[in-house]
C-alpha cells in the first residue's frame, strides 16, 4: 500500500466522523465521501461529505413531510494537527 493514501484515509475517517457528531441531533444518514483534496499553500485537507437529512414538514409543503434531503459540507483539516478547522457549506448546481 502506498504511504501517500494514508493520509488521505485518515483525513476522510476524521471528516466524516466530525460530520456525523456535529449533526447527530438532526437525525442524518447515509453519511459519505463525495470528494478529497490537499491544498499545498495551506496545509490542509478539504473533505467534502454528503448525507440524507430529514426535511421539516411547514406550511409550504402543506406539514407533509418530504423525502430525505441530500447536504453536502466541506470539512477543513489541519494536515499537521489533524483537527477541524473549519465546516461549510458545499451547494451543487442543480
Amino acid at each position: 500500500m502506498s504511504a501517500t493514501i494514508t493520509p488521505i484515509k485518515e483525513a476522510v475517517s476524521l471528516a466524516k466522523s466530525y460530520v456525523e457528531d456535529l449533526f447527530a441531533d438532526e437525525g442524518i444518514a447515509e453519511i459519505g465521501l463525495e470528494e478529497v483534496e490537499f491544498d499545498d499553500a495551506s496545509r490542509t485537507w478539504r473533505v467534502t461529505v454528503g448525507f440524507a437529512r430529514p426535511s421539516v414538514p411547514s406550511r409550504w409543503t402543506g406539514g407533509i413531510m418530504r423525502p430525505l434531503e441530500r447536504s453536502y459540507k466541506v470539512v477543513t483539516l489541519s494536515d499537521s494537527t489533524k483537527r477541524v478547522v473549519g465546516v461549510k457549506d458545499r451547494f451543487l448546481p442543480a
